[in-house]
């Protein structure tokens, strides 16, 4: 693993949602839940351990004129040595995660600009949620180094639960594109070097779902919680000190209260969540609202996030407030229920867990299913008993706590009985009131986080196990790609080979310049046809492979494929149809190929101009995007619009930060023209094809009088491309 003289460089990624280094905004929406605040935390703490140089959290940049303008900062620091590194992609309006999928090739394509730029090197990346685990993923396998992921959700439980409430599997992949999280989340488990999870019960319940749920190792690592903040209400009591800001927030919270309740000073039973449907909220009403004992003894206040105006917000938190306000209208709480609009999760919330505290009252989590309920260590921290789900994380807090009653929370009625146990028995409530002050301390501190985390990254060692590296290189291809400013990429066929003595001198050439310059090929060929000549051939596993005429890229041979240029090229390209409308040209032979290839249609034409003239005619008459490339008077290859040896190239530049200008190409047939063109430096071999006789005497095209390998090494003296 790569750790500097100054410790080791962590990178985060949590792309999703509303991610800043203050004044959280929790439950706004779905998206922005305990998710936001673990992740800011954990790099906030992190770098505070001496071992750790730098923690870095990569999320999106949102310009939305909607939001905080907090949110399209490009940098922004939580402390010295950790800050927020926001990336644009997708344009700048805030977008639910599950429209995220198709943009995250171009987070990672953005985020590897920005790494080429910082002085330390990457040690370790840890993923958060699906997408930010396909971006980390995707990162650590092209730098080498150990991927850690943590789903804080996963696709498949939450299928099974909507597909229990009565949605169809069609119409849960085409509201939360279901299908390609799981895939992703396959992926993951099968890449990963460690899975980390809250409770024991994720690893068995949850993960237990996939099929590749033994691949990884995992471990149990809660976290942690901000003692400083989260502590006993008595402290107050006895008279210990508090921060004028948060004599404010006690005042204020209380005021907010007070506002909703005829009797100010019954115990309160409080919960606090998103407005989501899997968070159960209506089922402690309906508890509270058909038994009057529990209404007379207790208030009941309902936090569900942030909110101006509910005729503004998404459908499902609009469907939740909505039911909340109805459920509190047909029981008729008034003046014994609160659900007040606004929190400051930094300090208020604090408050409300110890006035809740002080008033002997219940802290209640409903939800069907609670991966791990931050919300109750920190009402526990501060003296609050618990009252939650016996599904998911609670299970192991209870254990650990000792501080509060499980229930089947389907049944409401079993909500109201576990409550009322505690707020009746004055010695049970003590007793787990003073269980989860003291047990949460020692079982959930950042400190015993933070020394599990820090001892399993040093587990890793040097490098990760699954990432994959470099064939036959010195270092994974990322961390030599980033550091190189000059790439020589050349066509196979008849350019760099077809001259084997020429060949030998070019590799030799090549070799002494390894550490300077990058080595790229660009072929026609598939990938395993690709490889397999090159072998043939000893020639080097090369930097970068640009196969199927330009619609596919490839690192370190065929080691790891560029993911990022397919999603690219993939926008309106119709495979299906543009073979249909071409199925009946007589001139037209389909070309037998060992495989289909996603981005690439072929085929053998006599060299014909009035068949290329039909074929375009037809093509665009009928709307279809494409890119039609003839070689060699033989070859006809129909790409994506975007797809070509040149555009590739283009694509090649802005991912790794390489001028155009420091490229030089070489090329012997028409499929080669376009990346010939342009910024990059042209070299031409003595025996092209006569289709770019056309580019001879154009700017930055150089024509070689030598032949194959002869000609680029030409081609390097005449423009000092190397010193030869």
């Amino acid at each position: 693993m790569a750790e500097s003289k100054k410790g080791f460089y962590i990178l985060l990624f949590s792309i999703h949602g509303l991610v800043r280094s203050r004044d959280f905004e929790m439950g706004r929406d779905a998206d922005t839940g305990g998710q936001v605040k673990y992740v800011v935390e954990l790099a906030r703490n992190l770098a505070r351990r001496p071992e750790v140089a730098q923690v870095d959290l990569f999320t999106r940049m949102i310009r939305d004129k909607n939001l905080s303008p907090d949110y399209c900062r490009e940098i922004e620091p939580i402390s010295d040595r950790a800050r927020i590194v926001r990336i644009p992609c997708g344009g700048g309006r805030y977008i639910r995660k599950e429209s995220l999928w198709s943009h995250l090739d171009e987070f990672v394509d953005k985020t590897l600009k920005f790494l080429k730029n910082q002085d330390l090197e990457p040690s370790v990346i840890h993923g958060h949620y699906a997408d930010g685990g396909y971006a980390g993923m995707n990162l650590a396998m092209l730098f080498g180094i150990p991927f850690i992921f943590t789903g804080h959700s996963l696709g498949l439980s939450k299928q099974r639960k909507l597909a229990e409430d009565g949605l169809s599997l069609e119409d849960i992949n085409k509201k939360f594109n279901m299908q390609r999280r799981i895939e992703v989340e396959e992926e993951m488990l099968s890449f990963a070097d460690l899975v980390i999870t809250s409770t024991g019960q994720e690893i068995e319940k949850q993960y237990g779902l996939y099929k590749n749920r033994y691949l990884p190792r995992y471990i149990v690592n809660p976290p942690g919680l901000e003692l400083e903040r989260f502590y006993p209400y008595y402290q107050d009591e006895i008279g210990e000190s508090k921060e004028e800001i948060d004599k404010q927030a006690m005042v204020t919270m209380l005021n907010e209260l007070n506002r909703f309740f005829l009797v100010r000073d019954k115990p309160l039973i409080l919960a606090m969540s998103r407005p989501d449907k899997r968070k159960n909220v209506s089922a402690l009403i309906q508890a509270y609202g058909e038994n009057k004992d529990l209404q007379a003894m207790a208030n009941l206040a309902i936090l569900l996030g942030i909110r101006k105006d509910i005729q503004d917000m998404g459908e499902n938190e609009r469907s939740v407030l909505t039911e909340t306000l109805l459920l509190m209208d047909k029981y008729d709480l008034y003046g014994k229920m609160a659900i007040p609009k606004k929190h400051d999760f930094t300090h208020e919330v604090p408050e409300l867990y110890r006035i809740a505290a002080s008033h002997h009252g219940v802290f209640v989590n409903p939800a069907l299913i609670e991966p791990f309920g931050i919300t109750l260590l920190e009402a526990a921290a501060c003296g609050v008993p618990i009252v939650a789900t016996d599904d998911g994380g609670p299970v192991d807090i209870i254990k650990n706590c000792d501080n509060g009653v499980l229930v089947d929370v389907a049944n409401p009625e079993n909500i109201a009985l576990a409550v009322k146990k505690i707020l009746v028995d004055e010695d049970l409530w003590k007793k787990f009131s003073m269980n989860g002050i003291n047990n949460v301390r020692r079982h959930y501190s950042w400190d015993a986080h933070l020394d599990r985390y820090l001892l399993e990254i040093k587990k890793l060692g040097q490098a990760s196990v699954k990432s994959t590296v470099a064939l036959g290189m010195d270092s994974p291809i990322a961390k030599r790609l980033i550091k190189l400013d000059k790439i020589l990429i050349s066509d196979i066929d008849h350019t760099l080979t077809g001259d084997p003595e020429a060949l030998r001198e070019f590799l030799a050439l090549f070799e002494r310049h390894r550490d300077k310059v990058g080595f790229g090929l660009a072929t026609g060929r598939p990938i395993d046809s690709a490889m397999e000549f090159l072998a043939q051939n000893g020639i080097l596993t090369p930097d970068i492979l640009i196969a199927s005429v330009g619609t596919e890229i490839y690192y370190a041979g065929k080691a790891i494929q560029d993911s990022g240029w397919a999603s690219h090229i993939r926008q309106k390209w119709d495979r299906k149809k543009i073979i249909a409308l071409l199925a009946d040209l007589p001139f037209l032979k389909p070309q037998k190929l060992d495989f289909v290839r996603e981005f690439k249609i072929s085929y053998l034409m006599d060299p014909d101009p009035s068949h290329l003239a039909r074929i375009n005619d037809l093509l665009t008459g009928n709307r279809c995007c494409y890119n039609l490339i003839y070689s060699h008077e033989t070859y006809l290859d129909i790409l994506p619009q975007r797809a070509s040896k040149g555009k590739a190239i283009r694509y090649l530049s802005y991912k790794w930060g390489i001028p155009l200008e420091n490229f030089l190409v070489c090329g012997d047939s028409g499929n080669d023209e376009e990346m010939l063109r342009g910024d990059p430096k042209g070299v031409v071999v003595g025996n092209y094809s006569k289709e770019l006789e056309k580019s001879r005497g154009k700017r930055g095209i150089y024509f070689s009088q030598q032949h194959h390998a002869a000609g680029i090494i030409d081609g390097i003296k005449h423009y000092q491309f190397l010193e030869v």
